[in-house]
């Protein structure tokens, strides 16, 4: 790590699509890596995901993609749920 550089994990940072309209805008793609402590392999994930996107846009994909995974995990614990019942219905009727 270089002095004065403090790198975060992908994982910590959801992606901002201002990120890479500062490239768009003109700024070499190292540079603005370097300013947000991101990855270049990062960046273009961000860039090909938020690429095109205003910010209202971006936040609305997030709701909509944390929407979608609770649904998915409430349709998890049903299928759980639905399993466990018929699993005991059928020891019962031996």
């Amino acid at each position: 790590m270089r002095a004065g550089v403090e790198l975060r994990s992908s994982s910590h940072i959801t992606g901002h699509p201002a990120i890479p309209k500062e490239q768009e805008a003109g700024s070499p793609t190292a540079e603005v890596c370097r300013r947000h402590g991101i990855s270049q392999p990062t960046f273009y994930a961000w860039k090909a995901k938020f690429g095109g996107m205003e910010t209202s846009d971006a936040k609305r994909l997030k709701a909509v993609e944390d929407e979608n995974r609770k649904l998915k995990k409430r349709l998890a614990e049903q299928v759980m749920d639905s399993a466990t019942l018929k699993e005991l219905l059928a020891k019962k009727s031996f």
